[in-house]
């Protein structure tokens, strides 16, 4: 299926609890930079939260998977509004209760700042191994593996060595504040992070998850980034969370 921003189809995959009549709460998982929605690590968390009784909607995102866009061209601005696109398609399912974010790396650091957008549609998020730290890192031009000048950015960057991105990703990540956002969502938060993954990425999940009002922070000792050799203790952290929400049990802030 295909959900439209703008004239740009994002390649998509709901997925409702077998059996399960009547609402529920609906899950978006959104996969990271260089990803797509058929993740190995993605599809154990969407999984594991079906498992429970939730919908998810796994989404490619610009220039990602299957979707419309190239990658040299995606922006975080680009996928904000395609995440804004696919919560208020969610909210017009008729099954759909209460609506989750899962982001992973540049997808958690998207929901994140969905969330602070869309801050009174939302009843809670899950951000794993949030990249909190891209727009820091464009601001004083050492990013994603390579080094620029922050007031004059070249037309194209090679990072990784070998994806091409254009200027334009810089120009945008610079003007964007996680801070800002994450004050301004009040629900509750599940912060995921492996203790094998770079430095930059766990003092950044650290700090989103000490300010946030109401986050607990997991931190998987041996998994790295894309916790693949890791999976059963991020879907029990992930299970676990979803559901004390679906339990109506309260926050543990830990």
């Amino acid at each position: 299926m295909y959900i439209i921003d703008d004239g740009i189809r994002l390649d998509a995959v709901l997925e409702r609890p077998q059996g399960l009549e009547g609402k529920c709460p609906l899950v978006i998982i959104i996969h990271g930079f260089t990803g797509h929605k058929d993740e190995q690590h993605l599809l154990a968390v969407a999984n594991k939260l079906n498992g429970l009784g939730c919908a998810t909607l796994r989404v490619d995102m610009y220039g990602h998977g299957k979707s419309d866009g190239k990658f040299h061209d995606h922006t975080l601005y680009k996928w904000l509004t395609n995440a804004m696109t696919v919560i208020d398609y969610a909210r017009e399912l008729d099954f759909v209760s209460d609506l989750y974010l899962c982001g992973h790396s540049q997808g958690g650091l998207t929901a994140i700042l969905a969330a602070g957008l869309k801050h009174d549609q939302l009843s809670g998020v899950i951000a794993r191994a949030p990249a909190c730290m891209i727009p820091e890192l464009a601001r004083t031009g050492g990013l994603l593996g390579t080094s620029f000048d922050p007031d004059h950015i070249p037309e194209s960057l090679t990072v990784w060595g070998s994806w091409t991105l254009g200027s334009n990703y810089v120009r945008a990540a610079q003007t964007l504040h996680v801070e800002e956002a994450i004050d301004r969502f009040d629900g509750p938060v599940l912060v995921v992070q492996g203790g094998r993954d770079g430095p930059d990425l766990m003092a950044s999940a650290k700090a989103a998850a000490e300010r946030y009002r109401h986050a607990r922070l997991v931190m998987i000792p041996e998994a790295t980034h894309c916790f693949d050799d890791h999976l059963e203790p991020l879907t029990d952290a992930v299970g676990q969370w979803m559901r004390e929400r679906i339990n109506g049990s309260s926050l543990v802030i830990s």
